[in-house]
């Protein structure tokens, strides 16, 4: 069976990532019981507008599967013929047990019966902490080998076999239609709707050359609460340097780095300071 190609990312990636010769894209949706990827719309809309698969997947904790599991498909930006992952491995706070996989696992096919829901974990976890080869739909294994050939007996579904430049995988169908049909159990999916929230977020120009604007205040104030101001005598109505370095320190705050932290608004982190749309 020949295989294709997709990437797996969160949010160290940027939402404008290249989809240039993929077929899926896995976009990383919770960890735990309370994070949640401030990218994750974004660039869920983005593969969605090139037409690839989408997946998403949990990072699993131990204790309060149930939780862990509600709190995952409430909050993923999902649509019926998405895949759904766990992502089981070693985190900050200890490690799921074999037994906590495999509920997490189940809980997310009752909740969610009409998404198939796969496993994710490296070959250590397989071969040495599984005691049950339990993978709900489907295997998605890391094992950095050669693409396609991982070194494990059981049957997998998508080969994570490299993370430069970014995790890439390969997924065990002939066609992206064929992960399409198999992902939707054969029904007709329609695709769904690019919401008015995912069009262009207003950009440097708009709040470079805005007049004064009580959303600019509204920011600066939300920016001081947020302790990110880098105001000498308080937010006004028109965007300053000092609204930038305040943005600024708001993105960094997020997570975001680079270029994604460059003081001017995006859709994402304006949205999560809670102040109305330009």
């Amino acid at each position: 069976m020949s295989t294709i190609r997709g990437i797996d990312i969160s949010s160290y990636q940027s939402s404008a990532y290249s989809t240039d010769g993929l077929d899926f894209v896995f976009i990383k949706a919770t960890e735990g019981r309370s994070y949640v990827n401030p990218r994750m719309e974004d660039q869920a809309a983005r593969a969605r507008r090139a037409g690839l698969v989408v997946g998403f997947y949990h990072f699993l904790h131990p204790g309060d599967l149930d939780a862990q599991a509600r709190f995952f498909v409430e909050r993923c930006d999902s649509a019926e013929g998405d895949i759904l992952a766990v992502d089981w491995e070693t985190t900050g706070s200890g490690t799921a047990s074999g037994a906590e996989k495999d509920a997490f696992l189940r809980k997310v096919k009752a909740l969610r019966p009409g998404h198939k829901v796969i496993l994710y974990c490296n070959r250590d976890f397989w071969r040495n902490r599984d005691s049950t080869s339990y993978a709900g739909d489907g295997l998605w294994i890391a094992d950095y080998v050669d693409a396609g050939a991982p070194k494990i007996e059981a049957d997998w579904l998508v080969h994570q076999f490299t993370d430069d430049p970014v995790d890439t995988n390969i997924a065990n169908f002939p066609s992206r239609d064929a992960m399409r049909a198999w992902a939707t159990g054969g029904r007709p999916t329609p695709a769904k709707p690019v919401p008015a929230s995912y069009q262009p977020f207003p950009g440097a120009e708009f709040f470079r050359d805005e007049p004064d604007s009580p959303v600019v205040t509204a920011m600066g104030r939300r920016l001081v609460a947020e302790g990110c101001s880098a105001y000498a005598d308080g937010p006004g109505p028109r965007w300053t340097d000092a609204d930038r370095e305040s943005y600024r320190r708001w993105q960094r705050k997020l997570g975001f780095t680079g270029t994604d932290a460059d003081g001017w608004p995006g859709r994402t982190s304006w949205d999560a300071l809670k102040v109305p749309r330009p």
